[in-house]
């Protein structure tokens, strides 16, 4: 299947930098590398099943189509929404 394609919104970026800055500070180079591969893996995963995860809070956020994944062995959620051409990276929080 091929992955659609992975928009992150500038409030993502910002999100990524701020845990990456802490992950550095908090946990050292080889976690903070992790956690860029568990973000990239799940980048991919996102793009290539996107309707796969949870929409829980498409409705209490009164955002339609607003999903999460969560990252393997980090402590992170990736909301996002499912567009028809393209999958839009919303944020990246704690």
């Amino acid at each position: 299947m091929k992955a659609k394609p992975i928009i992150r919104r500038e409030q993502a970026n910002r999100d990524v930098g701020t845990a990456i800055a802490s992950c550095l500070n908090d946990a050292g180079e080889a976690a903070t590398l992790g956690f860029i591969e568990a973000l990239e893996n799940a980048y991919d995963l996102i793009g290539r099943h996107p309707a796969s995860e949870s929409p829980r809070y498409a409705h209490e956020f009164n955002l339609p189509g607003l999903r999460l994944w969560p990252l393997t062995r980090y402590p992170y959620l990736v909301f996002y929404i499912e567009h028809s051409e393209h999958i839009d990276i919303w944020r990246v929080l704690h």
